[in-house]
């Protein structure tokens, strides 16, 4: 059996095992997770579309200004449409093919000091040119050697030369737009349907674990505390929906965007592209450093936080013992060197973050900067369009996003694989008591138990039972009586069940327990326990427990034949009164009768009390009295009690002895022997009468 005492260990950052078995509660939901992939590959498109938009409208339009127009005296037989000025009919030669007028004028337009200037003739604008004006439109533009007319363009005659540009740019400004809108949409659909999955797949796993606890053994949670396993159904499973909803939401996109962006770099210009990588080998060091360090201190910080909590759920559960004591300095000093080291944990922590994203952004300017230096120079010289430098810097700014964030979610994953994996252990402990696969059917139950040779250890070999041999007629009412540690206890939870033996038999009616559904056999055995477990809810609730068979009428009557309703009746909201947290604003008492009318409710054949008068006022103690002699009528009784004086009525008292059964008989019987029986009836009576004569002398 495992014992889940572990400390807040951390495993691998990515363990295939546990991401199969992890992937197999995503197998119901793999249409969608289908459907959602596909939703990233159409949004990763459409962010990595939106930089080459811009990059068209710049060097197909906006930059476009300088290339040449062939300028015909009158419309050509062609489709295209150009555009007349001054009597001249001008189509741009990036729309027509050239080479079918050859012989034809060409004009171009360029740009100097703040003033366009429309020339005869076509030069590389690249080159250094000189303007010489004529008058205030006539100019003479010099390209070395070479001389061209040409005039100013004023405003009306450049709107009409970029008309066709202008109106492409607001055509491209349109699509943009739209691919915003349509990008936030689909980004909407696929973050909610993958977290939508994440959610039911986490809700499913948090199902399993919850219901797999439930059909453990008690030697389960006998050897696991509460907390532990709490912690496995709330934060371990919250820390695998942080790795579906955080980590694997982003996951996918991250990695698209990386393979779009160097696809659409080395396909827009394959040399600026490699000048760019050169500054991968920094980042995959520089992640691989902070990888290792953000792992040591996670797991420092994560180690020291579960020292906190450990620390303060001691002390606040013992807070009554620390101020009996006067220990509040002393365990205010411990919580503060505790705390102190989980603050510098974090700090250490921080530190790593703190240096890895400024380092990120100093890689990414190094980045940007050899853009700039490579790609400026070619735009100067002409052998770039401007356009594709400026795709350039906003695809490394995106580049270096995902790289980012793929590294910080590295502590989500690393934490969830661990999680799993504690998980997975839990869910993989084996049922303790299996159910036969063909069970004996209970008919209507006599209550006649036998213990035949019975040996149980809760631990291997260390016997608590030892050869435990006794026969309880239907309707008997048998008391168990020893010192702590005598076998008591585990008796009863055998006869329900709730282990197994090593070695005999236990039978009910003549059929052998193991035989019988254990969830039948329980139905048939009430069971009220000293330390009363009444859920958060109402009176009514506590009584019922979820049974919608048990009407209102059946729990007030209930309730008054084991006299809770004298109680209940004086309360606010009568059987509608709140119950809180293990009833603890209710006395012993008052939850000792709850508990009476719940087993009544449920109408036992069998029926156990395990220490039920207990720590109860006297005059509480009368009603309780009365209730159990109607509880027991009829009904097969086991009784476990330390007071002698509540089971001198029984037909059988056992006494048990270090696991062994010593004396059997009636309360009479036993005292004629004088044997342990009336050595404890007699301890116990001198300390009934010493405390009497106390209080009388008080």
């Amino acid at each position: 059996m495992q014992n889940f005492h572990e400390e807040e260990v951390l495993g691998k950052a990515y363990d295939a095992r546990l991401m199969r078995r992890l992937l197999r509660y995503a197998k119901p939901y793999w249409s969608w997770i289908l459907l959602s992939i596909l939703l990233l590959f159409a949004i990763t498109g459409l962010e990595l579309l939106r930089p080459y938009l811009v990059k068209v409208a710049i060097d197909e339009h906006i930059n476009a200004y300088y290339r040449p127009y062939l300028v015909f005296e009158e419309k050509p037989e062609t489709d295209l449409d150009g555009f007349i000025y001054q009597g001249m009919y001008y189509i741009r030669s990036d729309e027509i093919d050239e080479s079918l007028y050859p012989n034809v004028q060409r004009k171009q337009i360029i740009y100097k000091k703040g003033t366009y200037y429309l020339i005869s003739g076509v030069i590389n604008v690249n080159e250094d040119f000189s303007i010489q004006p004529i008058d205030n439109e006539q100019v003479i533009i010099k390209v070395g050697e070479k001389e061209f007319t040409g005039k100013v363009l004023k405003k009306a005659d450049l709107k009409l030369f970029r008309k066709k540009d202008a109106d492409a740019v607001f055509r491209i400004s349109l699509i943009f737009i739209a691919l915003l809108i349509l990008g936030f949409c689909l980004n909407y659909g696929q973050v909610y349907l993958l977290q939508w999955t994440g959610q039911k797949i986490i809700f499913n796993i948090r199902e399993e674990l919850f219901s797999h606890i439930e059909k453990l053994s008690l030697s389960f949670f006998d050897n696991n505390p509460v907390g532990r396993l709490v912690t496995r159904v709330t934060n371990d499973v919250q820390t695998l929906n942080e790795m579906y909803t955080s980590v694997l939401v982003n996951l996918f996109k991250d990695l698209f965007m990386l393979v779009g962006i160097l696809i659409v770099m080395l396909k827009l210009n394959f040399r600026l592209a490699l000048y760019s990588f050169t500054v991968l080998p920094l980042i995959i060091i520089s992640t691989i450093i902070f990888r290792i360090k953000a792992r040591e201190a996670y797991r420092k910080v994560r180690t020291r936080l579960a020292q906190v909590n450990a620390n303060l759920a001691e002390n606040i559960s013992g807070m009554k013992i620390v101020q009996i004591f006067n220990q509040e300095k002393k365990k205010f000093n411990e919580f503060d060197r505790i705390n102190k080291s989980y603050y510098k944990a974090t700090l250490e922590e921080l530190l790593a973050f703190a240096i890895f994203r400024p380092m990120m952004e100093i890689i990414s300017s190094l980045g940007l900067a050899i853009i700039l230096w490579f790609g400026g120079k070619q735009v100067i010289q002409g052998s770039l369009q401007f356009g594709v430098l400026f795709a350039f810097v906003n695809y490394i700014q995106q580049f270096f996003r995902p790289i980012l964030d793929l590294t910080e979610k590295y502590n989500i994953l690393q934490s969830a694989m661990a999680s799993s994996e504690r998980i997975f252990m839990l869910l993989d402990e084996k049922e303790g008591i299996p159910n036969p696969k063909k069970p004996q059917k209970l008919e209507q139950v006599r209550g006649s138990i036998e213990f035949k040779d019975v040996w149980f250890a809760y631990n291997e070999d260390e016997w608590v039972l030892k050869g435990i041999n006794f026969t309880i007629n239907p309707g008997e009412t048998v008391a168990f009586v020893g010192a702590t540690g005598a076998g008591k206890s585990s008796i009863i939870n055998l006869i329900s069940r709730f282990y197994d033996i090593q070695k005999g038999q236990i039978l009910i009616d003549g059929k052998d327990i193991k035989t019988l559904d254990k969830y039948e056999l329980r139905k048939r055995i009430g069971i009220v326990l000293q330390d009363v477990f009444l859920f958060t809810g109402d009176i009514k609730s506590n009584i019922r427990l979820n049974d919608k068979t048990i009407t209102d009428e059946k729990i007030q009557e209930v309730a008054r034949y084991v006299n809770a309703d004298q109680f209940i009746s004086k309360l606010p909201k009568k059987y509608d009164e709140p119950v809180t947290e293990r009833g603890s604003t209710l006395s012993a008492g008052q939850r000792q009768l709850l508990a009476f009318a719940r087993t009544l409710a449920y109408d036992p054949d069998i029926l156990i009390l395990d220490e039920a008068t207990a720590n109860i006022d006297t005059e509480t103690e009368l009603l309780i009295q009365d209730a159990l002699k109607k509880l027991t009528k009829d009904r097969t009784t086991l009784i476990i009690a330390h007071r002698l004086s509540t089971i001198q009525h029984a037909d059988k008292i056992i006494v048990l002895h270090k696991g062994k059964i010593r004396e059997m008989g009636t309360h009479q019987e036993l005292l004629a022997k004088k044997g342990i029986y009336y050595k404890l009836y007699q301890l116990q009576y001198k300390e009934n009468f010493t405390s009497k004569q106390n209080n009388a002398a008080c």
